[in-house]
């Protein structure tokens, strides 16, 4: 699939008007039961389905492929040993040498040497503070990241979802998120976010892909807070791309190879998927593949695994939006979204879902 370089992209470019009752604060009382777009961008024709239609909107033969990366329970509380305030912190990850790189937020000014206590006597000792305001924090204590963040955290839900909650819904919603903000197939903990179009998925919904012939594949990218950051510089390639970590094992390569040889079609569930894939090297190695990445995907860029894709409805202004305009046109995605918006389809993280084929998908009814 080859794209003509496009125009350079203005920010502007990616703002779109939504209401605030479509962001969704919570997922959908079933997962498959989300509303699904199906977009076939070469006739213009769209369909309103559920994902619980994926088996008959695919064909035999597909390939999808699935980001197993699991969600930290990043946030998590602290006390200033010296004055006992209140700290509330975001693990990012670790260093080589296991000090934590976190986000902290106190009413008075943190300083380095400082010490934050934590549950169960564990602390950090504070080091530096980055420009872009990320502290790196010795740990004071034994137990491994994940698991003390299993004991002591919250699911890291984006500060959208927060801000509804609080302002319209009651309640105590960790139990639930701690379920519904995870893939069911989510194994590799190192995500401090989502791979949100995933979400939709079960293990039932899986297991009649498969009876349907629909292979999968899985890789890990552990999707970083940089994700969902909006684009503040006035023109695209001056944003700094965040990086994140990625690793293709060797039988998703393989996977990969024979879908191109026999000429059928490899679908991404998940920008975090398309990122991953499309930083693959040239051509693909034998062996697992593990490195970061800060590809930037926008109007232009040629694809070379990605021949249609499941997502979900992503933040103005931001990167994830470029990416999906890079498969369909800005100008037919911000109609899609306008479409999506006046058929009460729910965005973000906790929202419904499009399935994009940049060609024709067959007999889709226009609606």
């Amino acid at each position: 699939m080859e794209f003509e370089p496009g125009p350079i992209m203005h920010t502007d470019d990616l703002d779109y008007a939504l209401p605030e009752d479509r962001i969704a604060a919570v997922p959908a009382d079933r997962r498959e039961q989300a509303k699904l777009m199906v977009a076939s961008c070469a006739d213009n024709a769209v369909e309103h389905r559920r994902v619980a239609d994926l088996p008959t909107l695919l064909r035999a033969g597909d390939l999808l492929v699935l980001n197993r990366t699991r969600v930290l329970p990043a946030r998590f509380p602290g006390v200033r040993s010296g004055t006992g305030g209140k700290v509330e912190g975001l693990y990012l990850g670790s260093e080589a040498e296991g000090d934590w790189r976190v986000l902290l937020e106190s009413r008075g000014k943190l300083q380095p040497g400082e010490r934050i206590d934590l549950a169960e006597g564990e602390a950090l000792e504070l080091i530096e503070r980055s420009a872009d305001a990320v502290w790196r924090a010795r740990r004071i204590g034994t137990t491994d990241a994940p698991v003390l963040l299993e004991r002591i955290g919250a699911m890291p839900l984006p500060p959208y979802i927060r801000r509804r909650r609080a302002d319209r819904i009651a309640g105590d919603w960790e139990a639930l998120d701690r379920q519904r903000y995870q893939t069911v197939f989510a194994d590799r903990p190192g995500a401090v976010a989502a791979p949100t179009a995933a979400l939709h998925l079960t293990e039932t919904l899986l297991g009649e892909l498969a009876d349907a012939k629909i292979e999968t594949a899985m890789l890990t990218l552990h999707v970083g807070l940089g994700t969902f950051a909006p684009v503040r510089s006035e023109m695209l390639d001056a944003h700094p791309m965040h990086s994140e970590w990625f690793e293709v094992p060797a039988d998703t390569l393989d996977a990969l190879r024979r879908a191109r040889a026999e000429g059928r079609r490899i679908i991404p569930v998940g920008t975090t998927c398309v990122r991953a894939l499309e930083s693959l090297p040239d051509p693909l190695p034998r062996d697992d593949y593990a490195t970061e990445t800060d590809l930037m995907i926008q109007p232009g860029f040629a694809f070379r695994y990605t021949d249609a894709l499941m997502t979900n409805f992503h933040l103005p202004r931001s990167t994830l939006l470029a990416l999906v305009a890079a498969l369909t046109g800005l100008d037919r995605l911000k109609a899609l979204y306008q479409r999506a918006i006046d058929h009460d389809y729910r965005f973000y993280s906790y929202g419904d879902a499009m399935l994009i084929f940049p060609e024709s998908n067959g007999e889709i009814l226009t609606g």
